[in-house]
């Protein structure tokens, strides 16, 4: 594994420190707070711990406070339910006696069924691509150094975007993104670190979508964005280390809100997972 991945993993794998307790240190990304998905991630793997033999299918999270990366994060998890194929679990996320965010997910006995998905878009080959921090060397000379440092870093999750926008000079553009992600080097046979993987990669460069109709990106004076919640919906089993297209729409902005939707599909054309998020978007 590599060692910029392995330090991600290292982060995703909690310290239990009591009973359905679990303790987690924080990521600084040159964020003015933590990332949303590391703390998506990390309670995803919070409520795994608590649950045999089942993975978990869907996952709703609020984000109630920013967080402070400085500090660790204290994962607790209620039992609320242990059922014959399903169990759910509800995660508290909290910094110095501060709730963060709350989540509710379930978890799912393996079973077959009825099978269908919507059709892959069409996505040009990853290979024919750049990356984000190819992008970010292009537009670094002309920004603040630090924020060029946090655009050209080295990164576990390698984003290669279709048609990446300039946030220097945005345009309107239809309420539509794409990308393709994965982590980056081998990773362990563990589907549940492959689940928290996808989570945490899922939250980069979705609220975006929302502001593609509007000409602005997060660099446009006055601009203050934020996630309010996420949902994401596990179909159909998944290696993180290999390409995903994710696939992004927004089909609604309304009252400082942009609403998201967003598909993952692998290289085959199988429909992996499904998420939603609904952000702030505000110009003061």
């Amino acid at each position: 594994m590599l060692e910029i991945t392995k330090r991600l993993v290292e982060l995703l794998y909690l310290a239990p420190i009591g009973d359905d307790h679990f303790r987690g240190d924080s990521q600084d990304l040159g964020f003015p707070h933590v990332f949303g998905g590391q703390v998506l991630g990390q309670a995803l793997m919070a409520a795994s711990h608590t649950v045999e033999n089942r993975l978990c299918h869907s996952m709703h999270a609020y984000f109630l406070r920013p967080g402070n990366q400085h500090m660790p994060i204290d994962y607790e998890v209620q039992r609320v339910r242990d059922g014959r194929s399903f169990a759910v679990r509800r995660v508290s996320a909290c910094q110095d006696g501060k709730e963060i965010l709350t989540a509710i997910m379930s978890f799912h006995a393996l079973e077959d069924g009825f099978e269908h998905q919507a059709a892959m878009p069409d996505a040009p080959d990853p290979a024919s691509l750049r990356s984000e921090q190819d992008w970010g060397k292009l537009v670094a000379p002309h920004v603040p150094e630090k924020l060029g440092e946090i655009m050209t870093r080295d990164r576990p999750i390698e984003i290669r975007p279709v048609n990446p926008v300039n946030p220097l000079k945005p345009e309107k553009r239809p309420p539509h993104k794409q990308s393709w992600v994965r982590a980056l080097g081998p990773l362990p046979d563990d589907p549940v670190l492959h689940r928290c993987l996808l989570t945490y990669a899922s939250d980069f460069s979705f609220l975006g979508t929302s502001l593609n109709p509007h000409g602005v990106s997060f660099m446009n004076k006055g601009m203050q964005i934020a996630s309010l919640d996420h949902a994401i919906w596990f179909h159909r089993d998944f290696r993180m280390e290999e390409w995903l297209l994710y696939d992004k729409d927004s089909p609604s902005a309304s009252a400082g809100r942009g609403f998201n939707r967003g598909n993952f599909f692998n290289q085959q054309g199988t429909l992996v997972a499904s998420t939603t998020q609904e952000a702030l978007i505000r110009q003061r």
